[in-house]
């Protein structure tokens, strides 16, 4: 195996590990399909591994369903041991994954009966999920997982110059003995870095000097891509150019939200706001806060931005909202996780891989996990999902704090029930600012409340008629809670043409708080003993941080 000049990482890795003799099979997943600049062309990643890493093997083997077992290299070998073999290339993945083997064997007999025979083969097996389903059973199944996992593990393929190499989209949609096997090196094809996309901009360059000009800083342009493939990158220059127009920064914005809804549709929501933290009522302190992060975050001062926040407080209190208005203030994208969970083993953890490679793809970005208590899972869920709560929360947690994503991925949590989220989930390095979003504790915070969503349903009552329903004015009242609230004075308003003030009085005689006392009052205590900090508390709440109960 030879490895190239000016090799990605990658490719270095595995060409260490296989001339080191540590492995033969190797797990290729992640951006498996993308291209490389390579000298003064763009090639895919499966023709660089070929004709570059596998250049010095006499024989080369490829694998998938649709085309059934080719040989790329080394048909005279072949031929050696049976003479029609090229004629009759088995299809079937079981008759196909038994002729490799038998070949290997083949060779090591020779070597076994002092031939001395050093012929190098390698295998590449695409779609090696397709081939080996995590979900897979039944006999043919068992059959493949056993014959592969032979290729790295047994003699006689450890004992000769083979390699095999399964390519997957998803490294948790290949069958799990094999994907996490002591036998496989796991090789993960990431997006490319700024150097790499700049080097394929500069191939660009040259067969499109209309629409990457010469004058173009190639090295901004790249880093203004970062997270869009090579393949994705060379698609939107041809459009470009067909169309005549320059290739522009602002269009890789548009494009990332684009491969989000189409690559994961139902699994994530792409939130676009255009709230900031002025449309958010109240908590100065914490508006204070989180405008602090955003400067630092936006001079690329990266050393105290949190790696993520928890906002936890009563149902109702508008946390989805400050997460949109803390979106709007920071200028970027907001990724919200649905339902990712499927029925069937190893769907699940498919789904995960997927969001988080195109997490990654947005560059910065804010991910949001709104009633977090349920989506992420428990390290020890017990037998009743086999497993699978826990293997979701071990991903979950590795992704929340990996420190190469600080600067670039914000995760926000959101749940009225902190209490229920795992504590290594919640601690600094993945959580490092808590914050409580509380309702009002006082008339004055009560009336500016509703005043602020009287005027964004021009309900028309002054500060003066206000003032005069202050003994009205409830206290412990969220923002959902006063919406339901002013809505309901605004349709008394216009169906029996009353006042805003008379029918905003009458609401408020009637009014009962819709979440009962008793749950309201457990989840602002455990909001405030989750606070980071108690300048984000009122000061008459502040006895919950210590366990007393209202005085």
């Amino acid at each position: 195996m030879a490895v190239p000049a000016g090799a990605p990482h990658w490719a270095v890795d595995l060409y260490t590990s296989f001339v080191s003799g540590a492995a033969g099979q190797f797990i290729l997943y992640g951006n498996v399909h993308d291209r490389l600049a390579v000298g003064e062309q763009l090639v895919n990643i499966e023709n660089y591994i070929e004709q570059g890493l596998l250049a010095d093997f006499e024989v080369l083997f490829c694998y998938d369903l649709g085309n059934g077992l080719t040989v790329q290299r080394g048909s005279e070998r072949l031929a050696e041991w049976v003479p029609a073999v090229m004629q009759s290339l088995p299809r079937d993945p079981l008759a196909a994954i038994r002729f490799v083997s038998r070949f290997g064997r083949y060779l090591a007999n020779l070597r076994a009966i002092g031939k001395n025979d050093r012929t190098q083969v390698a295998i590449i097996v695409r779609g090696a999920d397709q081939l080996l389903p995590a979900n897979g059973n039944g006999f043919e199944h068992g059959s493949l997982t056993t014959l592969v996992r032979e290729w790295g593990s047994s003699a006689p393929f450890t004992d000769i110059a083979f390699a095999s190499l399964l390519i997957s989209d998803n490294l948790h949609d290949l069958e799990p003995l094999v994907a996490f096997g002591q036998q496989s090196a796991l090789v993960k094809i990431p997006l490319p870095s700024v150097p790499e996309l700049q080097a394929a901009l500069s191939v660009l360059q040259r067969d499109y000097p209309q629409t990457i000009p010469h004058r173009t800083n190639l090295a901004a342009l790249a880093a203004s891509m970062t997270g869009v493939s090579i393949s994705t990158l060379e698609q939107l220059t041809k459009v470009r150019a067909h169309r005549r127009q320059v290739l522009q920064p602002s269009d890789f914005s548009i494009l990332k939200k684009e491969m989000v809804e189409h690559d994961a549709p139902g699994l994530v929501e792409f939130l676009e706001s255009k709230r900031t933290l002025r449309d958010y009522h109240g908590q100065e302190a914490l508006k204070s806060w989180f405008r602090q992060d955003v400067e630092l975050w936006q001079k690329n001062d990266l050393r105290a931005l949190p790696m993520g926040y928890l906002l936890c407080g009563p149902i109702g209190t508008g946390k989805t909202f400050l997460v949109e208005c803390l979106a709007g203030e920071a200028g970027v994208p907001v990724v919200k996780l649905k339902n990712f969970r499927e029925k069937w083993v190893g769907s699940s953890e498919g789904n995960l891989e997927k969001i988080f490679r195109l997490i990654r793809a947005l560059g910065r970005c804010i991910v949001f996990i709104d009633e977090a208590d349920q989506t992420l899972g428990r390290r020890d869920s017990g037998n009743h999902d086999s497993g699978l709560s826990g293997r979701l929360y071990s991903m979950i947690a590795q992704e929340m704090s990996d420190t190469n994503n600080r600067g670039k991925v914000v995760w926000v949590l959101a749940s009225s029930r902190p209490d229920l989220i795992e504590v290594d989930l919640k601690r600094p390095g993945r959580i490092d600012l808590k914050v409580p979003i509380l309702p009002t504790t006082t008339r004055t915070e009560s009336r500016d409340l509703i005043a602020a969503l009287a005027r964004r349903y021009e309900l028309p009552v002054s500060s003066d008629e206000l003032q005069e329903l202050d003994g009205f004015l409830p206290l412990m009242l969220t923002p959902g809670a006063a919406e339901v609230l002013v809505m309901k004075a605004y349709r008394l308003h216009r169906t029996q043409g009353v006042s805003g003030a008379a029918a905003l009085s009458d609401c408020l005689r009637g009014y009962q708080n819709p979440v009962p006392e008793d749950v309201l009052d457990k989840q602002i205590r455990l909001a405030v003993r989750e606070a980071s900090d108690l300048s984000f508390v009122p000061d008459s709440l502040r006895h919950f941080a210590k366990g007393e109960s209202a005085s």
